[in-house]
């Protein structure tokens, strides 16, 4: 999957690594995206897997190729980009599906990955990714934070950033890792409840506890 290969895969990283990785991850709503713009600003490097997954299909052709075979032509509009309305109806309620898609994606995102890990001098590097701890990518890292939020403001920044109902927002989030799991697993959580200075105090204290 998307984790870091390894012949002896440990909870802490080598300690002479150069580069220390910091998993940030949070669900639909959380504010995760805006928590990364925050450590950037703080002067540390993030890579943004879901991002780089959107831009990898459609730059890979030897990905485009097998997506094609697992869901068809129509995983790719007729300019030749991948069509995400078709492919997220197609893998929305077929898990095997879903699954045989990852397969596809994350050894391509992982290798990106580590091509990136190759350039940053900094001690602090971040890999932003919705399923840290889905796909226990949190075993790779040095530390681990979760951005959250109370459900109800998760769902209505949801529905004022995207149009979504109520329902398609709470129907996305069910199908997430409950947060009450994702807390027990994270190593700093940053709450997102109020407003933007408190999100950016948050995070810069926690930067300076993992540092």
């Amino acid at each position: 999957m998307e984790e870091l290969n390894s012949e002896n895969q440990n909870s802490e990283p080598d300690p002479l690594s150069v580069s220390k990785i910091i998993g940030l991850t949070g669900g639909i709503g959380s504010g995760k995206t805006t928590v990364a713009k925050f450590i950037e600003d703080c002067g540390f490097p993030v890579y943004y897997s879901d991002i780089r997954a959107k831009e990898i299909v459609n730059d890979n052709e030897d990905l485009k190729l097998k997506i094609k075979e697992l869901l068809g032509s129509e995983a790719y509009n007729e300019d030749g980009l991948y069509n995400r309305k078709f492919v997220a109806q197609k893998v929305f309620n077929d898990d095997e599906i879903l699954h045989r898609l990852n397969e596809i994606i994350h050894p391509a995102v992982r290798i990106d990955f580590e091509n990136w890990v190759k350039k940053q001098k900094k001690y602090l590097i971040f890999k932003e990714t919705a399923l840290l701890f889905e796909l226990k990518l949190n075993k790779q890292c040095y530390r681990s934070i979760l951005v959250t939020a109370e459900d109800n403001i998760r769902i209505k920044r949801v529905m004022d950033r995207d149009g979504k109902t109520y329902r398609e927002v709470q129907t996305v989030m069910e199908k997430q890792m409950p947060e009450k799991e994702k807390i027990k697993l994270a190593d700093c959580i940053i709450y997102n409840n109020t407003n933007l200075d408190d999100l950016k105090d948050q995070t810069e204290k926690v930067i300076f506890e993992i540092e």
